[in-house]
């Protein structure tokens, strides 16, 4: 007879399975094949196929991967779980993003999640270097606040140019393109933070 698993073990399958339901959810959306899945995000089709079922736990880096090829929040993978009211993250703690397209140079860090199908605020701390590829090429619904922490670089929306350096902030409509355009003095730190109505969709 076997032994009952354990809490941390029920846990872990648990989660298994819901992130292995939302990847397939997700993939039958966008119409991809396990093998198209497979070469927009860089993966093995074995791979995706043990995610999709359950006989495999993704890291996280794994699962950014897979998120940027379906173009989801990563936190769209964990909706499911219990809802929380404090999001807690220690310095440097914040859990990595890597934005499509820019994988080099660009460093994004979530501060905050609000568990649940409905994402009001969306806070991310981003760290851009020399090397990083820069223009006015995002678009996201809802409003966007910047706050400039270090460094120096020009940030475009619409046709407006914006010099931001440390201490300014700007506020802005999500839906025009917008980005940084150049950089002055780097590295540059910016704490970006979204804010979505009820019946917009969270993106990156």
């Amino acid at each position: 007879m076997s032994e009952p698993r354990k809490p941390a073990e029920d846990l872990d399958a648990a989660l298994s399975e819901s992130i292995g339901r939302k990847v397939r959810s997700y993939r039958l959306q966008l119409g991809f094949t396990v093998a198209q899945l497979a070469e927009h995000s860089e993966l093995s089709k074995g791979m995706l196929s043990k995610i999709e079922n359950a006989q495999a736990s993704p890291s996280l880096s794994t699962l950014a991967r897979i998120a940027a090829a379906l173009d989801i929040p990563l936190t769209s993978f964990f909706d499911d779980l219990e809802a929380h009211s404090v999001f807690h993250v220690k310095a440097g703690r914040g859990l990595d993003l890597v934005p499509r397209g820019s994988r080099h140079g660009l460093r994004g860090q979530q501060l905050g999640h609000q568990r649940g199908t409905t994402r009001r605020i969306e806070p991310v701390l981003y760290t851009i270097n020399r090397n990083a590829k820069v223009g006015a090429s995002y678009r996201h619904p809802g409003t966007e606040f910047l706050y400039m922490i270090e460094g120096v670089m020009e940030y475009a929306h619409g046709t407006r140019r914006f010099l931001l350096e440390p201490g300014d902030s700007l506020q802005f409509d999500g839906e025009v393109t917008h980005g940084p355009v150049r950089l002055v003095k780097w590295p540059v730190r910016l704490l970006s933070v979204k804010a979505y109505g009820d019946n917009d969709t969270a993106s990156h």
